[in-house]
Formats: structure tokens, C-alpha cells, sequence
């Protein structure tokens, strides 16, 4: 049981300092490349002009389930301030768990948006910026995910009701 919260512990402070530092690098990195663009075929165009739409489609997913989250976290927030119950720390502990879990979930979209921009030709630069926003947004996913986690552990009564 010590062995394993030693190892958590060295993973919790291993993990976003490797991450902080492989965005550092990637950001540090400059490739040189000219800015001219290359002559593609029609082919690559039309997937171009179709990866896009699809990336456009999920950055537009990723807008409506956040934009959703506030609003639906403002809502129940606002109800629970203005009713009689007690359970306002409980309450507001439960809102700020949902609302991380959506927030997750469109941060995993705009990875994904980021992902479909990269896939048709990329260039050597392209690859090292998508690297750099995957780790920014893998370790504001990893926080939230721990945010999530410890909330969850220590509500354990709110997982059982839902």
C-alpha cells in the first residue's frame, strides 16, 4: 500500500514536468522549412477540402459540448444557490465534477480536430506543432482528470446516486 502511493506520487510530479518539458522542446524546435507551398494533386486538394469540413465538425462539437457544460453548470449552480437545501458544498462539488468531465470530453475533441488538420501531407512543422498542442491539452486533461478523481473519492455517495 506505501509502495503504491509512493509510485502515484512520483507519477503525479513525473508526469506533467516530462510533459511541460517535451512542449517546451517542441516549441523550441524550428525546422526551417520554407514557406512555400508544394503543388498537390487534386486528389490531395479534395481530401484536404474534406478533412477540413471534418475538423471544422469537430471543433464545432467541441464548442457546443463545453458551451453546453457552462451552461447547464450555471444552471444547476443558480437552482441549488436559490433552494433551501443544505447541501451546498456537496452540490457544488458535484457541478464542478460534471462540468470537468465535459470539459474532458471537448478537450478530447479538439485534439481530435487538431489530429484531422495534420493527417492530409503534413510538414515536418505541422507534426511538431500538433505535438505541442497534444501535450498542452493532454496535461490539462491529465489535471482534470485528477480533479475528477479526488472529487470522486471523496464523494463517493453522489457516484451511487447517479
Amino acid at each position: 500500500m506505501k509502495q503504491e502511493r509512493s509510485r502515484d506520487s512520483l507519477i503525479t510530479i513525473l508526469l506533467p514536468i516530462s510533459l511541460i518539458f517535451g512542449l517546451v522542446l517542441l516549441l523550441s524546435l524550428n525546422t526551417g522549412e520554407s514557406s512555400i507551398p508544394e503543388e498537390s494533386s487534386p486528389l490531395e486538394s479534395g481530401l484536404k477540402v474534406i478533412v477540413d469540413y471534418l475538423a471544422v465538425g469537430a471543433e464545432i462539437a467541441a464548442a457546443l459540448v463545453i458551451g453546453s457544460a457552462v451552461v447547464r453548470a450555471i444552471a444547476t449552480y443558480l437552482r441549488q444557490l436559490f433552494s433551501r437545501s443544505r447541501q451546498h458544498q456537496d452540490a457544488t462539488e458535484s457541478i464542478r465534477l460534471k462540468l470537468g468531465r465535459l470539459l474532458t470530453l471537448g478537450l478530447e475533441f479538439t485534439v481530435a480536430s487538431d489530429i484531422l488538420r495534420t493527417a492530409v501531407a503534413p510538414t515536418r512543422q505541422d507534426i511538431l506543432n500538433l505535438g505541442a498542442i497534444v501535450l498542452l491539452r493532454t496535461l490539462l486533461n491529465y489535471f482534470l482528470e485528477q480533479e475528477i478523481r479526488q472529487g470522486e473519492e471523496s464523494h463517493p455517495s453522489e457516484q451511487e446516486r447517479n
